[in-house]
């Protein structure tokens, strides 16, 4: 059974950082495209980020685009989101997903077939 638990979220003065982690347990880490979504209170849930089993190709909302910074170490069975110059407007839970079966990240959601329980950002200025 596929397991993502992510950590690393909390209260943070704007224009401060995070590094969120999320750590997989139950299937072959370095096959799995991985991406960061957050959802905030009543919208949608939207992406984040994204990066390939590998790690050579990623992607960005453009709203994160120079902020944010998704890597991976394969190693640990652990995909981070190192978040910079946070917003107000980056507050929201933020989940990690596992998609097994694209090479690259999707921006959907749907071809995540596993989720982490979420960590909650909150951001205030």
């Amino acid at each position: 059974q596929v397991q993502l638990v992510e950590s690393g979220g909390g209260l943070v003065q704007a224009g401060g950082s995070l590094r969120l982690s999320c750590t997989v347990s139950g299937r072959t880490f370095s096959g799995y495209t991985m991406g960061w979504f957050r959802q905030a209170p009543r919208k949608e849930r939207e992406f984040v980020a994204g990066i390939s089993g590998s790690g050579r190709i990623t992607s960005y909302a453009d709203s994160v685009k120079g902020r944010f910074t998704i890597s991976r170490d394969n190693a640990k069975n652990t995909v981070y989101l190192q978040m910079n110059s946070l917003e107000p407007e980056d507050t929201a839970v933020y989940y990690c997903g596992g998609d097994w079966h694209s090479l690259s990240p999707s921006t959907s959601s749907g071809p995540y077939d596993s989720w982490g329980q979420g960590t909650q950002v909150t951001v205030f200025s």
